[in-house]
This record gives structure tokens, C-alpha cells and sequence, in this order.
């Protein structure tokens, strides 16, 4: 494709992408209310259906952008995926449970559920990291962490598309596959999915993250900052595993934050603006989120504990408790932030904070110091120490007195 013909191309495809993802999940969301199914947490769907739709907005953007970086194409099938697919497979559905007799449209989009998951996967756990920011593998020796997961999810595609029947997901019903082979299982049931499936994913999104580890390791300047911006995005990932154990609430933020930043972190990452502000981001994330976890167990274990005092003392239960726990946490905020923020300077940003402690030294011996050779020399120390300069020079003004004496 020539360089003209490029980015008309790309822009229509984005543009296509936005469209689509639109009314496929207006089309899913109608038809589950016309099949009745009602969400046991309308508030999840409403975060999967933004996080989503952040994907194909910023995967939208970056294929008009940025057409040659197949980052933004990986987001944009991500997006087609989740609203194309559930919306066939609910169609599917619904034909089934109204007439009972599938048509040409609901075995396609019953056919289609039965595979189209492992894509998904493939894309946002291996794909997605493996390739970014600049859409090449690191080198040539990571071809095999791009290749094993692609033969591993098409396999699981031609046995998914190629089974004898196809079920329903969100609604139990049985089409027979004009495609599928006699005495061919579902998928998931196959020992063959453990091999293929669970193997070539596992591999694949093992050593995308390694990958991602890797290029941080190396990375210098512009690149790194973009990986910062994609790792602080990510890294509720590996909370996934226990997400279960974890309190609804907590694993809904989660979920939000992977849902919601990890588009907005890749958008700024490959078009870099605004790009150095990630490290505030980080600083704060290191000091609020403690400092949150901590002011919240005080609040509880202050209210029940006075609740429970309280209760031994007078027999009942009082409103004390509640304003006696908000007034410590009024009073505890200011100083436990400075504690925190220290300790967050001193662990991980201990360069900020050497430095930090060598300017207000050098302040407290400029109030006092009145020798001009001595504090000479402790500037182009403080400048030496904080900046890390290849060179540093002190440049002093001679005096205009004496100046005007030695032309005379």
C-alpha cells in the first residue's frame, strides 16, 4: 500500500472501528433485555463496556495516527472482538429461545462464540505487551514467544469451530454445527485444550512479561518513560489470581484500573504527550494508596472498638464513635502523609531525596557562612552531589570597585 493511500485507509478503518463497537453493544444490550437476562452488577458491565470502549477510541486513534504501529490495530480488534462477538452470540440466543429453529446469522454467531475467547486472550496477554511501544519484537530470539502462542490459540480455534455441537453461553441452547466433526467435544473438554490451550498461552504470556521486563531493563530516555506509563497501568495484572479472595469492592477498582488505564496509559505512551508526568503519577499512587489503607483501618477499628467500649459502658451504641474516629483521622492525615511521603522518597526515589536533604544542609551553612571561598566550594559540592554533572564550573562576578580600580 503506497504512502498516500495509507492513512486515508487507516482513517476509515478507525472510524469503522468506533462505529462498530457502538452497535454491537447496543445490539448485545437489547437483545439480553429482550432475552431478560438481568446483570447481578449492572456497575461491572457499565466498567467492562467503558474499558472497552476506551480500547477502540485509543486503538482508533492510534491506527489514524499511527497506522504503522501495529499497537493500535492489537487494540482495535480487541475492541471488535467484545462488540461483535457476545452481541452474535446473543442473537443466537434469542433466535433459539423464540422460534427454537436457528438461522444461517445465529449458527454463525453460536460458531463464533465457541473460539473467539482464546483470540482475546492472545491479543491482551501476549500480543499487546510483547509488541510495545514501537510494535517489533525486542529481537529476533523472541520469535518463539510470538509464534508457540499463535499455533496454540489457532489450534484451539479449528477444534472450538470444528465441534459436533454448539451451546449456548449466557443461554442454554444446542445448535448442531453444519462444520463440525462427529463425536467432537467442546473444547474446554478436550485434553487437548490443557496442551494447547493452558501451554501456549501460559508460554506466551509468561514471556511477554518477561519480554516487557527485559526492555525496561535495557530502555533509556522516551522509551522507558513509555514503559513506565504501561507497567503502572498493568500492574493490578498480578492481583488477577486472588482477585476472587479479595473483597467485590477492591477487585471492581481493580478491574477498572487494568480496564480503564491500560488504553489511557498506551494512548500516551505511543503518542507521548505529557509522557514525563508518570512518575508524579507513580509518587502518588506510592503514597495515597498506603496512606488511604491506613486511615481506613483506623476509622473501623476506631468505631468498633469505641462502639464496643461504649457499649460495655453504657449498653448501648452511640454517634460518639463515628465523630470521635473522624476527628483522629482529621488529625492523623497531615502526619502520616509526611511519614509516608518520606518513606516513599527515601525507598524509591532515594536520589530526590539525597538531593533534598543536600539543598536544606547547604541552606542552613548559607545563613551562616560568610566566607566566599568556603561557600564556593560547598555550591559546586551541592551541584556536583544533587546533579551529577560531567563537569561543574563556579563563575563569580568580580567586583565593579575593584573592577573599575584595575582599568584605571
Amino acid at each position: 500500500m503506497s504512502r498516500r493511500t495509507l492513512p486515508f485507509v487507516a482513517r476509515v478503518a478507525a472510524l469503522l472501528v468506533l462505529l462498530v463497537y457502538v452497535a454491537g453493544i447496543c445490539a448485545n444490550a437489547w437483545l439480553e433485555r429482550r432475552l431478560g437476562l438481568q446483570s447481578e452488577n449492572p456497575a461491572e458491565d457499565v466498567v467492562l463496556f467503558a474499558g472497552f470502549g476506551l480500547f477502540a477510541a485509543v486503538g482508533a486513534l492510534l491506527v489514524a495516527k499511527r497506522p504503522d504501529n501495529p499497537i493500535g490495530w492489537i487494540m482495535s480488534a480487541n475492541a471488535l472482538i467484545v462488540g461483535i462477538f457476545p452481541a452474535c452470540e446473543s442473537y443466537a440466543a434469542y433466535v433459539m429461545s423464540t422460534s427454537g429453529r436457528p438461522d444461517a446469522l445465529a449458527v454463525a454467531g453460536a460458531w463464533a462464540n465457541s473460539w473467539y475467547w482464546y483470540l482475546l486472550l492472545a491479543l491482551t496477554f501476549v500480543y499487546l505487551p510483547l509488541l510495545f511501544p514501537d510494535g517489533r519484537l525486542p529481537s529476533r530470539r523472541w520469535l518463539p514467544v510470538a509464534v508457540l502462542p499463535g499455533i496454540g490459540v489457532a489450534g484451539i480455534a479449528i477444534l472450538g469451530a470444528l465441534t459436533e455441537n454448539l451451546r449456548g453461553q449466557t443461554f442454554d441452547y444446542r445448535i448442531d454445527n453444519p462444520i463440525g466433526i462427529e463425536g467432537l467435544g467442546y473444547v474446554e473438554d478436550l485434553q487437548a485444550f490443557a496442551v494447547l490451550g493452558g501451554g501456549a498461552l501460559a508460554i506466551g504470556t509468561v514471556g511477554s512479561v518477561i519480554s516487557v521486563v527485559v526492555r525496561f531493563r535495557r530502555s533509556r530516555g522516551t522509551e522507558r518513560q513509555q514503559l513506565k506509563w504501561f507497567l503502572y497501568a498493568a500492574a493490578p495484572i498480578v492481583a488477577f489470581p486472588t482477585i476472587e479472595s479479595l473483597p467485590r469492592i477492591v477487585g471492581g477498582l481493580l478491574t477498572g484500573w487494568v480496564l480503564l488505564g491500560l488504553p489511557a496509559a498506551i494512548g500516551i505512551a505511543v503518542l507521548r504527550y505529557r509522557l514525563y508526568e508518570i512518575d508524579l503519577f507513580i509518587n502518588r499512587t506510592l503514597v495515597y494508596g498506603p496512606l488511604t489503607a491506613m486511615l481506613v483501618l483506623v476509622y473501623f477499628g476506631g468505631v468498633v472498638g469505641l462502639q464496643a467500649a461504649l457499649r460495655t459502658l453504657t449498653g448501648q451504641e452511640s454517634t460518639l464513635a463515628i465523630v470521635a474516629s473522624t476527628l483522629a483521622i482529621a488529625a492523623l492525615f497531615s502526619p502520616l502523609r509526611r511519614r509516608v511521603q518520606e518513606f516513599v522518597d527515601r525507598r524509591f526515589y532515594r536520589r530526590k531525596y539525597d538531593a533534598t536533604k543536600t539543598l536544606a544542609a547547604f541552606s542552613a551553612r548559607l545563613r551562616e557562612e560568610t566566607d566566599l571561598d568556603a561557600l564556593g566550594a560547598d555550591l559546586v559540592g551541592v551541584a556536583r552531589e544533587t546533579m551529577q554533572p560531567e563537569h561543574v564550573s563556579l563563575w563569580l562576578r568580580p567586583d565593579m570597585a575593584q573592577l573599575g580600580e584595575r582599568e584605571d
